[in-house]
């Protein structure tokens, strides 16, 4: 297998929890993977991706990089993969990667497989086989890549990072960047400490059954007891009715997300939202209707009214962690 390029992500020049994933990932294909960044200068803990098995760390420089600049990374990335003949490019499928990598694919002339939740070479040949999620999550399909080089992106907290220790060669490449049409004008973040749903470890999500915007205080103070591993989803019924904001929402025209545990409060289930949250590796449901679709698909199930349930869940939680 030829080298692989993992295109990691930055924001106010700080390395993104999400590439120690793609550099993982990467891995599973074989060969030398090289890490590249688009920054406007060093990203600071981009030193560390060689903890995850980079054999070489590429920082692609340009002022237009301060900010995601669409147009400016894709034609920047393309140079990159026609200079180096990479078998394989691979980015995360978060918000960044669901916009750059089909610009990427499209200027290659290759197809992408987006979302995928495992990759794998195959054969003396090196056929890359990608594995995502389809009918809303109700199946998986396999799929050969038959271009190259393959363009593939991963579901963000799937692919669990692995230290794979190497010294991780450090390379700055200044770019020159023509005048774009797209022009990112603002990054509204999150609250400062606040969790995105996509990256985080722990979602506690609330739908219709909290009655009102007010009751989230509830689902706030349980992701709180995790400690700052947790953050607060819901449902786009809830959005739709303006109580939480859209980057919260999990589902198809939400977030899609892969976390260690889900927990669902108040939330029927419907089949727009298991397609957000189905491959999470521990699923919670609590509903006061046992007959609930969610039930369907949760690995533990408590039927109760939630506004006793939680309360007294987020005390053992709180015990537990001392």
């Amino acid at each position: 297998m030829s080298a692989i390029l993992a295109v990691c992500e930055q924001r106010d020049g700080v390395l993104r929890k999400v590439s120690h994933e793609v550099v993982t990932g990467a891995h599973r294909l074989g060969g030398t993977v090289e890490a590249v960044l688009c920054a406007p200068s060093p990203v600071a803990g981009a030193d560390q991706l060689g903890k995850f098995g980079a054999d070489k760390v590429v920082t692609l420089t340009n002022a237009a990089f301060a900010k995601y600049n669409p147009e400016g990374c894709a034609q920047a990335i393309v140079d990159r993969v026609k200079a180096g003949g990479y078998a394989a490019v691979v980015f995360a499928a978060s918000a960044t990667g669901k916009d750059l990598a089909p610009r990427v694919a499209a200027k290659l002339g290759v197809g992408l497989a987006a979302d995928c939740t495992d990759i794998a070479s195959e054969g003396g040949g090196g056929t890359i086989v990608a594995t995502r999620p389809v009918y809303a999550g109700k199946a998986l399909l396999k799929v050969k890549v038959a271009t190259k080089p393959a363009v593939l992106s991963l579901r963000p907290n799937v692919f669990t990072p692995v230290e794979r220790p190497k010294a991780g060669a450090a390379e700055t490449v200044a770019v020159n960047v023509a005048a774009g049409r797209v022009v990112v004008r603002e990054i509204k973040a999150a609250e400062a400490g606040a969790l995105d749903v996509a990256e985080a470890q722990i979602v506690v999500s609330g739908g219709r059954g909290l009655k009102e915007p007010a009751n989230f205080k509830v689902l706030e103070e349980l992701a709180r007891a995790f400690g700052g591993q947790a953050a607060v989803g819901a449902s786009r019924a809830v959005v739709d009715a303006g109580w939480r904001a859209h980057a919260d929402q999990v589902g198809q025209t939400g977030k899609t997300v892969s976390p260690t545990l889900y927990v669902a409060v108040g939330i029927s289930g419907a089949i727009q939202h298991l397609a957000g949250m189905r491959t999470s590796k521990v699923i919670v449901a609590i509903n006061k209707d046992k007959d609930a679709p969610i039930f369907k698909v949760a690995d533990y199930g408590v039927v109760g009214d939630l506004f006793e349930v939680v309360p007294r869940l987020t005390e053992e939680i709180k015990k537990l962690h001392g």
